[in-house]
């Protein structure tokens, strides 16, 4: 089994998230600091490498690693050749474009030519005014964005948000939507064949932390004559796992993973049946 480089986020939220995920999937990082551009996993066939977010996308295409963590934005804007190969379920936010609350513009079509528009994502910014047949002046900044049309440097940002907070809190107000992003996860082009194994193995550790995410494991001892009523409410994957209990021909201890919101209502009708020795579990890993 060949090494898998994996690039992953150097800094910010959606870098703790991922190695939080990596290590939950059984392959944490031996080493984490802010001067550590490389480490090992706890697996010997993976390796970390730490990059900006905004660079992933191209040392994936360049092969300096296999896989990584990033945005959907980040892919969009750097217009790289790479392969999505898991999209994951957090770092949801979305792309827009917005102007100060009292401008007359309702509509993106409603702009005039040669708007100034700020921005941290020139590429799609460009493509979007472009499908939009209008001509505008793009202006590329690293960071505040929400508060250049106040300053007088721009008409209209072009900015990403999450629940639009800051962008009422600098007096702007959303006229349209370019994009949905969340975390992903990309590939060089070809790895999936040429790491086919290693690959597979990454994304289903990956999927596993996941799931286990919402999940929890319950044990119980119940009366047999309650048996057929559990089935009813606690399927689990497939069915409850049922074990005997040492000299007690009364009982069985059932086994079962639940999702997380189900744990309440479960151990209500569980004690209604009888059961006892109830015991709620936490879950790293869920393979179907």
């Amino acid at each position: 089994m060949s090494e898998l480089k994996i690039a992953v986020p150097n800094k910010g939220r959606m870098s703790e998230k991922m190695l939080d995920l990596l290590k939950r999937s059984g392959l944490g990082v031996a080493d984490k600091n802010e001067r550590c551009l490389c480490t090992q996993t706890e697996n010997e066939h993976y390796s970390v490498i730490f990059l900006r977010t905004q660079d992933i996308p191209k040392f994936i295409s360049n092969g300096t690693a296999d896989v990584g963590f990033t945005g959907i934005d980040v892919v969009e804007e750097n217009g790289q050749n790479v392969d999505r190969l898991l999209d994951l379920d957090f770092g949801y936010c979305k792309m827009v474009v917005a102007l100060k609350e009292e401008d007359p513009y309702q509509t993106v079509e409603d702009l005039p030519d040669n708007i100034k528009v700020v921005t941290s994502f020139p590429n799609i910014a460009r493509k979007y005014f472009e499908s939009k047949g209008k001509k505008a002046v793009i202006t590329e900044v690293a960071g505040a964005t929400e508060i250049t049309p106040r300053l007088g440097l721009a008409d209209v940002i072009v900015d990403i948000t999450s629940s639009g907070s800051t962008l009422k809190m600098n007096k702007l107000r959303i006229i349209d939507e370019i994009l949905e992003s969340s975390a992903t996860i990309i590939g060089r082009p070809g790895v999936k064949e040429e790491k086919k194994d290693e690959i597979e193995t990454f994304i289903r550790a990956i999927k596993s932390a996941i799931t286990a995410e919402n999940k929890k494991y319950l044990m119980a001892n119940i009366p047999k004559k309650s048996l057929p009523k559990v089935k009813d409410f606690l399927p689990g994957l497939t069915s409850p796992t049922v074990v005997t209990l040492l000299d007690n021909d009364e009982e069985v201890a059932i086994h079962v993973v639940i999702n997380k919101n189900e744990v309440y209502s479960s151990v209500d009708k569980l004690k209604k049946l009888g059961a006892t020795g109830i015991l709620i579990l936490s879950t790293d890993q869920v393979i179907p």
